[in-house]
């Protein structure tokens, strides 16, 4: 591949290169648990010709006290060693999931220090949409020797965001819809008392995206945050339910050229479920919401 190799690729572009040398399409869909829904057993029924499934429940640092905290660099270069990606090998991520899991899968792999990381722009839905070929079955891979990853870069934990709230260095982005972050009452995915992070303002993850399940082009992105209070001149960091589709703002992000952000991992299932750590609900005076 070469070193103009971008971020975000079309079906078309993908449908030219899918044998190209060096390049790799992994399935990185997650299914919220309500949704019912089996990755793997969907990956066998159906999946883009030549991919592997990248198995996001795997990739969860059990060691940690974070709730499903990114993996440690072992754990991610292992899995990728598993699924026999060469170090150096350009990734095409996508997905078939309503909370957009590539784009988690894709803030793992950058983070941890992997360069050539794409997502396909509308995912497994306007591939299948366009008629483009699908296969069964689970391939069978040779094995490739792990890269040399490093500790996931730009996260922040419980004790950055606690003094966060005293420095406020950091704008706080919560992904989650707006019923989730201003409301009251009991969280419907993770559980516990609705809320969020005091200061944070809402972008919900779904306003980057166009109704063909696009990604919006870049003015309209930066527009989409502005509408949402974020200066984009400051730093910024995402949050949401446990760290997926905060994963979808910091690649909208991403889109527009800004990469001083960073992820809460832990997010609300973390800050939400701590007794000791501050919560508003509602939004604070003078501040829109979606």
């Amino acid at each position: 591949m070469n070193d103009t190799f971008s971020s975000l690729v079309s079906s078309e572009w993908l449908a030219a290169h899918l044998d190209d040398p060096g390049l790799a399409v992994l399935d990185a869909s997650r299914h919220l648990p309500a949704a019912s829904r089996d990755p793997e057993a969907e990956f066998a029924a159906a999946h883009i010709p030549g991919a592997r499934l990248f198995d996001l429940a795997k990739l969860v640092d059990d060691t940690s006290p974070t709730p499903q905290a990114l993996p440690r660099p072992d754990q991610l270069a292992a899995h990728l060693a598993e699924l026999g990606i060469a170090p150096g090998s350009a990734i095409v991520l996508y997905d078939d999931s309503a909370v957009r899991t590539s784009a988690r899968a894709w803030f793992m792999l950058t983070a941890c220090g992997w360069h050539k990381v794409a997502i396909l722009d509308g995912g497994l839905a306007k591939w299948r949409a366009e008629g483009r070929p699908l296969e069964s079955g689970t391939p069978e891979v040779a094995p490739s020797q792990p890269a040399a990853l490093v500790p996931a870069k730009h996260v922040r934990r419980k004790a950055d965001m606690l003094a966060n709230l005293t420095i406020r260095a950091e704008q706080v982005v919560d992904a989650r819809s707006a019923d989730r972050v201003y409301g009251t009452g009991t969280d419907p995915v993770h559980g516990g008392p609705m809320g969020r992070i005091p200061g944070s303002s809402n972008l919900p993850f779904t306003a980057v995206f166009n109704a063909d399940g696009n990604y919006k082009a870049p003015d309209d992105l930066r527009s989409a945050f502005a509408d949402a209070g974020v200066d984009l001149t400051r730093p910024v960091t995402t949050t949401c339910g446990s760290g997926v589709t905060a994963s979808v703002l910091l690649f909208a992000l991403h889109l527009i050229g800004k990469h001083d952000t960073a992820l809460y991992d832990g997010s609300w299932s973390e800050w939400g479920a701590d007794p000791g750590t501050p919560k508003a609900q509602g939004p604070d005076q003078g501040q829109a919401t979606a």
